[in-house]
């Protein structure tokens, strides 16, 4: 009796399958341990590529298609999706279309505005911040956002630097208003998101946009003819003080909206938005983003840590965007029971320490954290797309082609890049921490800073490894691994980070320097244990025979400077040291900290419990080290 493999044998593969399969598998494995990312990486260059292969294919076909377009059609694509969910209320996308028609409708009967022509927008997060936004931009206006943490003096350089013909305001920022008006040119025109007005010269809008008409204004006044057309200001402090309004085209807009799609967003995502509407990652990156996805935003008007989650919890948000201190916050959180009980999958931001980080993951759960680089005015952008901790974003031979760049040595002492005998800056080693600098080419254009040629030629670097080369300086120190792994290092320059915020050392020793008992000030960074950023400090020189009044120092800091830019620490010294080309020598103030225990000068602390500049002993200095006073 025959079996059933006589009857019906098997059939035998022919004699090269056997080896294929070894030789595949091989592979398989010489590819996991040489080239373990080679498939993340391919993935995200696709992406680059896809998305870079369509913004051409519309230049192809003479289409200059805007962000803004992106959203009137999906306004009638979708127009019952909710766009916008704001303390509870529901703006859908035709929502927002309609109320943004009406405020393009009131500016185009009551101003003479013209298409190119700069309107200053002062609101915190609303929805009407977005109204007035997308309202201005279909009159074909540059938008220039105005950070509303900026006071008098900084604010009033702001408007001029970019030079409105209308300044807008929200309803809880009238106030900061009082402060300028007196001061602000003639012939700019103010308008306030009221129905009444105690001013004749300022207008109302609120009234006037109940009144308007929904009716879409002339296309012809919103069609772009050029990507890299300015649209928008967006305010940035760097290494010279007062803040630079940095040109934003419509093609770093684009750009930036295409953040959330590269990481894996999709149109059925929920994104919470906390960081202000002023800052580029909220705007572009986060509205920006849900308008390229089709997908909805939850805004809220201010952070607050203690509501995140039920936030998180209430409307079902997929992804939220942070800053290094927002996870800090969240972390120092009580902790409470379901904390990973939410539907958070994407966390897209910059800044987050190693710890935090780790922390983070650890307390709420399997959130990818896409950590990413870049700067407002930057033309260079790193994205963390494999999830490795620590670092900011991943290069390799494929991703320089697209965006060549470079990591050179930097000279601290004399505050510039090292050259060598011919005159050439050199590139550090891997794992050496270097200047970031960008190369400036038509598809990675600079577009600078509005209202200063002199900033903008600043940040650029010529003649860097051979003549006529042009790249843009960064600033900012980064160190490059041997897995190609990028890692921020520092900020060079007169520039700190606190608070989420820049902090120009120039700006706040203009404002403590007008003080009738002060000769010099240097401002400068210090660290503080389990804190993001660097705290900032200054070294105050005492005219002759003058006594500190701390009392009249802690108001004018306040009064004239963002919380976040106001010194935490004072050190009273009898003499500046400067340098050999008399630049105030910052690297051995910065090491020596705020310890009192090793500097014999007088050292102060501004506590915000009592509102107050306080002598710093040993045992305040040991609550701040712990982590029990409140910075």
């Amino acid at each position: 009796m025959r079996g059933w493999n006589d009857l019906y044998p098997l059939p035998v593969p022919p004699s090269w399958v056997p080896g294929a399969a070894v030789g595949i598998l091989s592979l398989h494995f010489i590819q996991k341990l040489l080239f373990p990312y080679f498939w993340a990486d391919l993935r995200y260059l696709l992406k680059v590529l896809i998305y870079g292969l369509r913004v051409e294919m519309y230049r192809l076909q003479g289409r200059v298609v805007t962000v803004l377009d992106k959203f009137v059609k999906l306004a009638e694509k979708q127009p019952h999706k909710p766009f916008l969910i704001y303390e509870g209320t529901v703006h859908t996308y035709g929502d927002v279309d309609r109320r943004s028609n009406r405020i393009a409708q009131v500016f185009l009967q009551h101003e003479t505005l013209k298409k190119g022509d700069t309107v200053a927008l002062l609101m915190g997060n609303e929805p009407d911040f977005i109204h007035v936004w997308f309202g201005l931009a279909k009159l074909g206006c540059v938008v220039a956002f105005l950070n509303f943490n900026v006071r008098f003096k900084s604010l009033l350089h702001c408007l001029s630097s970019c030079e409105p013909k209308i300044l807008v305001v929200g309803a809880d920022l009238l106030g900061t208003l009082e402060e300028i008006l007196p001061k602000l040119q003639k012939d700019v025109s103010v308008w306030i998101m009221a129905k009444d007005s105690t001013s004749p010269s300022v207008h109302t809008l609120l009234d006037k946009i109940e009144a308007a008409s929904e009716d879409p204004v002339p296309v012809n006044r919103c069609s772009a003819n050029n990507l890299k057309s300015a649209v928008l200001y967006i305010f940035t402090s760097g290494t010279t003080g007062l803040p630079k309004a940095a040109v934003i085209s419509h093609l770093q807009i684009l750009k930036g909206a295409a953040g959330l799609w590269a990481f894996g967003a999709t149109a059925q995502d929920i994104i919470y938005i906390t960081l202000p509407l002023y800052h580029s990652a909220a705007s572009l990156l986060g509205i920006g983003g849900c308008i390229e996805l089709g997908a909805t935003c939850v805004l809220k008007k201010k952070f607050s840590a203690s509501q995140f989650w039920s936030d998180c919890r209430r409307y079902n948000v997929t992804v939220i965007q942070y800053i290094g201190e927002l996870c800090r916050y969240l972390c120092n959180q009580p902790v409470k029971e379901g904390e990973k009980n939410h539907k958070v999958r994407l966390a897209v931001g910059n800044g987050v320490r190693n710890d935090v980080w780790r922390e983070f993951l650890d307390r709420f759960g399997a959130i990818k954290i896409c950590e990413f680089y870049g700067a407002t005015e930057a033309n260079i952008c790193f994205m963390n797309h494999t999830g490795k901790i620590g670092s900011v974003g991943r290069t390799n031979f494929f991703y320089k082609l697209f965006f060549p760049f470079d990591l050179i040595k930097y000279d601290f002492q004399k505050d510039e890049p090292i050259r060598n005998k011919h005159g050439w800056c050199e590139k550090v080693k891997k794992g050496e921490a270097g200047l970031l600098i960008s190369k400036v080419n038509a598809k990675n254009p600079f577009f600078g800073y509005a209202g200063n040629k002199r900033h903008t030629e600043k940040k650029l670097l010529c003649e860097v490894f051979k003549k006529g080369d042009l790249y843009f300086n960064t600033g900012d120190l980064m160190v490059q691994d041997h897995d190609n792994f990028l890692y921020f290092w520092d900020r060079i320059g007169d520039t700190f980070r606190w608070k989420g915020e820049n902090v120009a050392t120039t700006e706040v020793s203009d404002v403590i320097v007008i003080l009738d008992f002060i000769q010099e000030v240097n401002v400068y960074g210090v660290s503080v244990p389990g804190h993001e950023g660097k705290a900032g400090m200054a070294s105050l020189i005492l005219k002759h025979n003058a006594s500190l009044d701390l009392e009249q120092m802690y108001k004018q800091v306040v009064t004239h400077l963002p919380s976040y830019a106001c010194p935490l620490f004072l050190r009273v010294q009898e003499k500046m040291e400067v340098t050999g080309t008399f630049k105030q020598q910052k690297f051995r103030l910065v090491d020596e900290g705020f310890n009192p225990s090793t500097i014999t000068d007088p050292l102060y602390f501004l506590d915000n419990s009592k509102k107050a500049y306080v002598f710093l002993t040993k045992e305040l200095h040991e609550m701040i080290l712990s982590g029990k006073m409140k910075l």
